[in-house]
């Protein structure tokens, strides 16, 4: 049975937006990400399907919705599946399927923003 929530730090590690679940948790920690519009600074917090999460990418801020919570952590094809992103542009987005991400913001997510 798959379960109605997940850890935000899991999440972010089995959806490949970060590299280990130690840099997921230090993310979380340091307060930089959202979930549904609402700060998280707890690893365990719990994210279902429907949540948007707000994500600091780089020199960008990705939102994505939760579609579907993952029972592991698979190839990226599979990960991107399990979300959609709501802040490609739209013409971007008609170049990929509705569910999939082009994978090249996914690599360097590892590291909290600098204030």
């Amino acid at each position: 049975m798959k379960p109605a929530s997940l850890r935000i730090d899991r999440l972010l590690w089995f959806l490949r937006l970060a590299h280990s679940r130690s840099i997921a948790q230090s993310w979380v920690e340091t307060g930089h990400i959202r979930v549904s519009g609402q700060r998280v600074s707890k690893t365990a917090h719990p994210v279902r399907v429907g949540d948007v999460l707000t994500l600091p990418i780089r020199d960008t801020v990705r939102v994505i919705v939760i579609l579907r919570l993952p029972e592991r952590r698979g190839p990226a094809p599979e990960a991107a599946a399990h979300y959609r992103d709501l802040s490609a542009p739209s013409n971007e987005s008609d170049s990929q399927d509705s569910d999939g991400i082009d994978g090249s913001a996914v690599a360097d997510l590892g590291h909290p923003p600098r204030d």
